[in-house]
């Protein structure tokens, strides 16, 4: 009996939850899930390639790679139906490209030329646990990447492409399509599908409260009784918030 998976279609990502994500730490991000119980969220090795990138959020369109095999993982390989060329026309706009590199560090799995095309395709981002190549041409893109660096060799010196839109396993985390990434200068956090519209309200009300008590640090207040609340700050701060005193987190 042969078990078969259907290529998930893309989701669109509602432009309400969008925007408050893109408002929201990946730091804030891994308490919160954390408090949901999920530990391993964090993408190592998915970092940003040049400074200044802006905190972006997407739905995960998945790539996978494997070992390199010699029959397999040839130049004449880039040709083929399924390749890394192949994967970037079916990537909608708006989606964040997550590919599992397998921490391969002396490959490079996208250069200049594939994530001209991401860019052009309108894609948001590009986050791996491997790395590029051609790096002063992928910085000119202007495509946003998170990833563990640069190397010259291409990707069939030690990876064979595989598939795309199936689970994978990323930096250590398993990322499902349609999960859904934020990215910043802490790296790339999964939130789960499923949770993601519970996982909202409560970051938002995080950053507010951290705000909160970011001001009372910057008063001279000690952090006993602050960081975390007692129920005498608890009180103070909800009677604060609900006169509209509360701070959003940065201002």
């Amino acid at each position: 009996m042969s078990v078969t998976f259907d290529m998930p279609a893309v989701k669109p990502l509602a432009a309400e939850i969008r925007a408050a994500l893109a408002t929201i730490t990946t730091a804030t991000l891994t308490t919160i899930l954390l408090k949901k119980g999920l530990r391993n969220v964090w993408l190592r090795g998915a970092m940003p390639i040049r400074t200044g990138q802006p905190r972006l959020v997407g739905r995960a369109f998945t790539l996978r790679f494997v070992p390199a095999r010699e029959d397999l993982a040839t130049p004449e390989s880039w040709s083929s139906p399924i390749s890394t060329r192949g994967a970037i026309e079916a990537m909608p706009e708006g989606v964040i490209a997550v590919v599992d590199s397998m921490g391969v560090q002396d490959a490079g799995i996208f250069g200049d030329i594939l994530c001209a095309r991401m860019k052009h395709r309108k894609v948001t981002a590009l986050v791996s646990d491997g790395v590029v190549r051609d790096l002063a041409g992928v910085l000119g893109t202007g495509l946003p990447v998170w990833c563990s660096g640069a190397a010259a060799p291409p990707s069939v010196a030690g990876l064979t492409f595989v598939d795309w839109q199936r689970p994978i396993g990323c930096g250590g985390v398993a990322v499902f399509p349609n999960d859904v990434i934020v990215a910043d200068d802490d790296g790339a956090v999964l939130i789960p599908e499923a949770l993601v519209e519970a996982i909202v309200p409560l970051a938002v009300e995080q950053e507010r409260m951290e705000a909160w008590i970011m001001d009372e640090v910057n008063k001279g207040v000690p952090l006993p009784g602050l960081y975390p609340m007692n129920a005498e700050t608890k009180a103070r701060y909800e009677a604060e918030k609900g006169q509209g005193n509360g701070k959003e987190k940065g201002e």
